[in-house]
């Protein structure tokens, strides 16, 4: 069976994730994915809430209950398995227009070799936990390449992306 980079894919890093604030005082969140052997990046717009947990995940920061990811996570140990990678592999179309990444995470267990469909977000969550390879599809890198071009506000904010800091949450000392 050829590897997955031999098939038009690009391995991938997860790098940061960063909020983005607008004049108007809206934040977007984007996860920041790089090249591992090639000069690529692929900046994906996530809800806050995985933008939360995956900060949280990737700046040490932990909690006294599991938040979803870590459940997921637990969930996945418990049941034997593990992730043997996960693929950023299709565009979507979306109600209001545009499109949306896809990715499938490939589960392996003594039950055999499953993909389960996923949105990028949760898939990423749940590598910074349980680390696997990330991979890529060209065209996406592609088409994620020619996003970035140009002087649209879209283009703009993630090439601004690429340049910002690690997200970080922390906690307020409780008053006493």
């Amino acid at each position: 069976m050829p590897a997955v980079t031999d098939t038009g894919f690009v391995e991938m890093r997860l790098r940061k994730v960063v909020g983005i604030g607008s004049a108007e005082g809206d934040v977007t969140c984007v996860v920041v994915l790089d090249g591992v052997s090639e000069d690529r990046h692929l900046q994906i717009q996530i809800g806050e809430t995985e933008a939360f947990n995956l900060s949280c995940t990737l700046t040490g920061l932990e909690f006294a209950r599991p938040m979803s990811p870590q459940f997921a996570a637990g969930l996945l140990h418990a049941l034997g398995g593990r992730i043997r990678e996960i693929r950023i592999d299709r565009l979507v179309p979306v109600p209001v227009g545009g499109t949306a990444y896809c990715a499938t995470v490939e589960v392996g267990s003594a039950a055999g070799v499953a993909s389960v469909d996923a949105r990028p977000s949760d898939a990423l969550n749940l590598i910074a936990l349980v680390p696997a390879p990330i991979f890529v599809a060209r065209e996406i890198l592609a088409e994620a390449e020619a996003e970035r071009q140009g002087d649209s506000a879209e283009a703009i904010l993630l090439r601004r992306a690429l340049a910002a800091e690690q997200m970080t949450v922390r906690r307020e000392p409780h008053d006493r």
